[in-house]
């Protein structure tokens, strides 16, 4: 894994923001899309909105993929797709760029095995099989969780679909990818901040096996970090 501890958490996004958009060219360098998937949370709200003014970006050759949604009614402020909607998806931002492909989590659908199923098919219409992602940008919860893998979910088993249900958590079910997506990312990027975030993030560090962010390999992770969390 590479570390890199940046001084504050604007700079911690304008970091990741530069990171996203070098992960970008070269993957349409090589083979003429971008395909990235981004989590949901607190932390990645300012790298998105960064993202949103960048013209280094070939927003047409990129498909953005969600790893993890809340089971909540559409535009509800609980969902990672209302905050990605607001942080950059925003009406000036969609008038000036097309996605090659924006696949939002089927969170409403009342079949959410089977709405898990077609997200997952359709990662697999855009990657190819094994799904395999240019970038997966992740978040680190105070509980060593990351996407929403959190300690003891059934999900936690899950090796046999790319992408499945949780039980609920924090009031909420969630739809997320397994681990084994993450662990064959080509790059991973770990945006961590806040002084909540210190234990776990040792834990991660010290690749400690009985939290949830350390079943993905870290031999392709950047973790970029703010002081306070370190």
């Amino acid at each position: 894994m590479q570390l890199e501890v940046l001084p504050d958490r604007e700079a911690l996004a304008e970091r990741s923001a530069d990171f996203v958009a070098e992960a970008a060219g070269r993957a349409i360098a090589e083979r003429g899309q971008f395909v990235f998937a981004v989590s949901g949370g607190s932390t990645p709200r300012r790298l998105l909105e960064l993202l949103r003014d960048r013209d280094d970006i070939e927003w047409n050759r990129t498909h953005l993929f969600q790893v993890d949604e809340r089971v909540a009614p559409d535009g509800h402020s609980d969902r990672n797709a209302t905050m990605l909607s607001e942080a950059l998806l925003t009406p000036e931002f969609v008038a000036v760029h097309k996605l090659a492909g924006l696949w939002l989590m089927p969170v409403s659908d009342p079949d959410l095995i089977a709405g898990a199923n077609r997200y997952a098919a359709t990662m697999d219409d855009v990657t190819g099989s094994p799904v395999v992602f240019d970038l997966i940008q992740l978040g680190l919860g105070d509980d060593g969780h990351t996407a929403s893998l959190v300690p003891e979910d059934p999900i936690l088993d899950v090796v046999d679909h790319d992408v499945s249900v949780t039980a609920e958590y924090n009031g909420r079910r969630r739809m997320s990818f397994t681990w084994p997506v993450l662990d064959r990312a080509k790059e991973q990027l770990w945006v961590v901040a806040g002084e909540s975030k210190r234990e776990a993030l040792a834990r991660y560090l010290a690749n400690d096996p009985q939290i949830p962010a350390t079943l993905p390999t870290q031999a392709r992770a950047r973790v970029l970090v703010d002081t306070s969390a370190r």
